[in-house]
């Protein structure tokens, strides 16, 4: 045993050892990241057999929703597939067809609830559907895996947390960066103030698509226009529209707020431990083209919040500064942390400080650690067996979210918020105009009763 002991402690230190060298991280970070990882899942119950893997239903089949399927199938087995496009659907059945098994194919996900061989829902549509899918998976007892922003609206996400605790199922918001030990690094550092007290967060994003006017087109064959609008205004189908193109309609998403800014924001907040802002606002940089897209390309939000740490948030193609990485077209993207003793930049590539003892410098035993997981699909899964919350949480996906949403009214109504977190309202002057973006209509049959 004492030998046995002593191999498998080598090969854990060269295994950090080399982590260490290849992602620029710490070794004492690599060391405790993946002790804690480790234990995490030995306290993980497993399943009543080895066999025993669960089923799982794909709704929304494009490039995200195939992509999150098929780190699902690691844990579980594709048995059916939903889009409310049916070449999109065919496909994700064709890839995910094993052993002859071909998965089931819908148009419809009300019907995909109504299986009992489904016991998780991967939930990757456009922004403007994930509420009622969300719902009706909660309420059919099935376990999801929801795309990021959580909702399109702030009222969205209280009921979506209803439906989830009401119905005792396990939701993961794809935010993944929590599963980054770059991004978990660079919190957890900031929360135990070792650049001194938190003053800023700067939070950069890519800008969005600016194009236009579009014409309108036939619909294609095997898309169910009507119900692919969901919610939303019917309006004639315009190809840039639909599909990835759809983050750029207000009517669908917020555009690069909510895209890039779902996960930093995200980031942001995970850093501080705080709900939300206590005010916001927000100008248009790049106003949109008439006729196309309705996002502004480029924007600048400034938030406070209680702490008294200011966070602004904008898209940028500024050259770099302080150790950062620009992406091949020039835009910065990530979130750089500044305290009264230096500061900390990170994104999905590297993580950088002002002195570099910020980083290397172990946490002392009573630090404050935050919860590891080094895989964000596997995190999900482990909690589907524990029954207990993954690092994405239902609750954390609506705050992350919100921030979003918060900039969005901003922006759309060109002026300054007071915000109360707790009560989730806007207070002080101009206060009932936001109120009123904090839900929007839904056109029917696609309002809430469509998922009773």
């Amino acid at each position: 045993m004492k030998k046995t002991f002593h191999i498998s402690r080598r090969s854990f230190l060269a295994r950090c050892t080399a982590t260490a060298a290849t992602t620029g991280l710490p070794l004492w970070f690599i060391q405790e990241h993946l002790s804690g990882a480790a234990e995490a899942t030995t306290k993980t119950p497993t399943l009543a057999a080895p066999n025993d893997r669960p089923g799982i239903a794909l709704i929304g089949c494009g490039g995200q929703g195939c992509g999150d399927a098929l780190n699902a199938a690691n844990h579980g087995d594709i048995v059916a597939v939903c889009d409310v496009d049916r070449n999109h659907a065919e496909a994700a059945a064709k890839q995910f067809t094993k052993e002859g098994k071909i998965p089931g194919i819908y148009n419809d996900f009300r019907k995909v609830m109504e299986r009992e061989d489904v016991h998780i829902v991967i939930q990757a549509t456009p922004d403007h559907w994930h509420t009622l899918v969300n719902i009706a998976a909660a309420k059919a007892k099935k376990d999801i895996y929801g795309e990021k922003p959580l909702t399109l609206t702030i009222d969205e996400g209280k009921r979506v947390i209803k439906a989830v605790r009401d119905n005792h199922v396990i939701f993961q918001t794809g935010t993944q960066q929590r599963s980054s030990p770059r991004f978990h690094l660079a919190c957890e550092l900031v929360r135990n103030g070792r650049i001194g007290q938190l003053k800023q967060i700067n939070v950069f994003v890519p800008a969005g698509l600016r194009d236009g006017p579009f014409q309108t087109a036939p619909v294609p064959v095997g898309l169910n226009w009507d119900f692919w609008q969901g919610q939303t205004s019917n309006v004639d189908y315009v190809k840039e529209r639909c599909h990835t193109m759809f983050r750029w309609w207000f009517d669908y998403s917020g555009g690069p707020v909510t895209d890039w800014g779902a996960h930093h924001n995200d980031i942001a907040r995970w850093a501080m431990g705080l709900d939300g802002p206590v005010d916001v606002e927000a100008k248009v940089v790049t106003e949109p083209i008439p006729g196309g897209y309705t996002t502004p390309g480029e924007f600048k939000a400034t938030l406070h919040w209680a702490n008294g740490v200011k966070q602004v948030v904008k898209t940028t193609t500024d050259d770099g500064w302080g150790g950062t990485v620009l992406k091949p077209d020039g835009q910065r993207n990530g979130v750089k942390f500044e305290g009264t003793n230096g500061w900390i930049w990170v994104n999905r590539d590297e993580i950088s400080a002002s002195d570099k003892e910020i980083l290397h410098a172990p946490l002392p035993d009573n630090a404050i650690r935050l919860e590891v997981s080094r895989n964000h699909m596997g995190n999900f899964f482990d909690a589907v067996r524990s029954r207990q919350d993954p690092i994405s949480s239902v609750e954390s996906g609506h705050r992350s979210a919100s921030v979003g949403h918060l900039i969005v009214i901003a922006l759309r109504s060109g002026r300054k918020f007071e915000w109360n977190p707790q009560r989730e309202i806007f207070t002080g002057d101009g206060a009932e105009i936001g109120n009123a973006q904090l839900v929007r209509k839904m056109r029917q049959p696609y309002n809430y009763n469509f998922v009773d």
